[in-house]
Parts: C-alpha cells; structure tokens; sequence
C-alpha cells in the first residue's frame, strides 16, 4: 500500500481490466524485427561512437577490426555472404523444403493408416 497512492489505486480500477494483447501476423512481426534491430544497431553505433568507449580494447578482442571499423561507420552489419547463407537456410527456398518434408510425412502416414486399416480387417 505504501508503494501506490490511494488516488492512484482508484484511477487505475476505473479504467477497468486491460484488454489482451493482440498477437502479432507473421508480417508485422518480422517489420517489428527490422525495425527493432535498426534501432538496436543505430544504438550501438552511437555508443561505439562515444567518448567513454574503449576503442582499442574492443578491437583487440574481436576477430574482424576492419568489418568492426566499417560496421561503426555506418556499413552493414552483415556480409553479403552472410544474407545469402541465411536465405539458403531460412528463406523462401527452406520454406518450399520444409513443405516438401511435410508433405512427404503425410503421406507416410496416410499409408501407415491404410497398412493398420488393412491388418484391422484381416483379422
């Protein structure tokens, strides 16, 4: 009770409970991924940037001081090389295997309900 002031308890119970959260569709969710580690990375660039960071130490520990360096400057985070990988692996050419993978599954199964129809009669 010390915590909340009696005013505030009574304004928050007469706005009633919150409504649930909406969940997000498959394309707003990815936009607020993009937009989200764009903000994320403009942050980093501007705390790399700063006069309280340590340049020189971060560089010594990281693998790529050069792709660092451009990386602050403003380039891209990730490498063409990298989108590529990614897209092979999680891109529209995954989804159309995934799907293939799935479809294989159901039919397998199909014929496994067909064997156990099959043996169910035999008996």
């Amino acid at each position: 009770n010390w915590c909340f002031p009696p005013g505030r308890r009574v304004q928050s119970s007469k706005l009633g409970p919150t409504p649930p959260l909406r969940l997000l569709s498959e394309e707003e969710y990815r936009l607020q991924g993009e937009v989200e580690t764009q903000k994320a990375l403009a942050e980093l660039r501007s705390v790399c940037r700063s006069p309280e960071f340590s340049a020189w130490s971060t560089v010594s520990r990281i693998q790529s001081p050069k792709r660092f360096a451009d990386f602050v400057a403003g380039a891209s985070h990730v490498t063409p090389n990298e989108v590529s990988a990614h897209e092979r692996e999680f891109g529209l050419e995954s989804l159309s295997i995934d799907e293939q993978l799935f479809e294989e599954d159901d039919d397998d199964d199909d014929e496994e309900e067909e064997e156990n129809v099959n043996y169910s009669f035999a008996g």
